[in-house]
């Protein structure tokens, strides 16, 4: 069980780097104003935003596991 997980982990990173690296290619100054925008917006905004999208993201998870 563990080595499954740890592959679907690689899978998810590889998704990750590939739907990054597409958005970068595509949009490359859409993607540098979103990273100076990330700069000015304050902590709290960046940590609710991560929360929730990490809350979202189990609940997908959750739901193809099931």
């Amino acid at each position: 069980m563990g080595t499954i997980a740890f592959n679907d982990l690689l899978v998810g990173i590889g998704f990750l780097l590939v739907i990054e690296g597409l958005l970068f290619a595509a949009l490359p100054a859409f993607m540098r104003s979103a990273m100076a925008s990330v700069q000015v917006t304050p902590d709290h905004v960046l940590r609710a935003v991560g929360l929730v999208s990490a809350v979202v993201g189990l609940i997908v998870i959750w739901l193809v596991r099931q």
